[in-house]
Parts: C-alpha cells; structure tokens; sequence
C-alpha cells in the first residue's frame, strides 16, 4: 500500500482537516485575546491577595486531616454513584446475579459510611 493511496486519503481526510480547522481555530482565540484583552492591570489586580483581605496566617499551614478524609469519602460515594449509572442500564442483561452483585457492593459500601459516622469522622468543629 502506498503511503499517498487515494483510498487511504480519503479515509484520513476528514481528520486531518479537523486537526488543521482546530489549530487554526484555537491559534485565532489565543491571538484574539492577547490583541483585546488588558495589557496593563490597576492596583488591585496586581496586588499580592485578590480575595479582599491581607493574609494573617502562613501559606504553609497544614490542613486538618478530617478534610483529607471527608475528601476521600467523597470520592467513594461519588465513585459508587459512578458505578450505579452502567449497572442500572445493563441490569436487564446482566440478570439476577447481577443484581445481588451490586446490591453487596452497596451493603459494604453502606456499613463503611456507617462506621465512619459512628466513629464521628464526619462531625466538622
């Protein structure tokens, strides 16, 4: 097969004027907003803080480790819900056992939450 086959061009066409329509496209915006937008901010946006106060701590500070776990249960009950999605649209397919799959899956995943509440992981003070 040559490397400049008609057929393998007109296969490949499509991608590559969707490669040159994206640069073009996403090279334009960029100039587009280097030429209007601002070249000079005021005081305010070129000052340290944007958030309307003057710093009174240490950037450096540690974070409290409850919110490294409340992140972490959060990614597990958002993963599970992730995980609810495809089960319920091929439940038809996958039958029973696919049901009873998914419903341990959510018991362990019930008794874990429950266990994290009990033990007060997620009381914030």
């Amino acid at each position: 097969m040559e490397i400049f086959d008609g057929a393998l061009l007109e296969v490949y066409w499509p991608i590559a004027v969707f490669i040159i329509i994206a640069l073009g496209l996403s090279t334009f915006l960029v100039f587009l907003g280097w030429a209007r937008g601002p070249k000079k901010g005021g005081t305010e946006k070129l000052s340290t803080y944007e958030c309307g106060f003057e710093p009174f701590e240490a950037p450096r500070k540690k974070f409290d480790v409850r919110f490294y776990l409340v992140a972490i249960l959060f990614i597990i009950f958002d993963l599970e819900v992730a995980f609810l999605f495809p089960w319920a649209i091929s439940l038809g397919e996958i039958g029973i056992f696919g049901f009873w799959s998914m419903m341990l899956f959510l018991a362990i995943l019930t008794i874990g939450f429950i266990y994290e509440w009990k033990k007060g992981a997620l009381e914030w003070e």
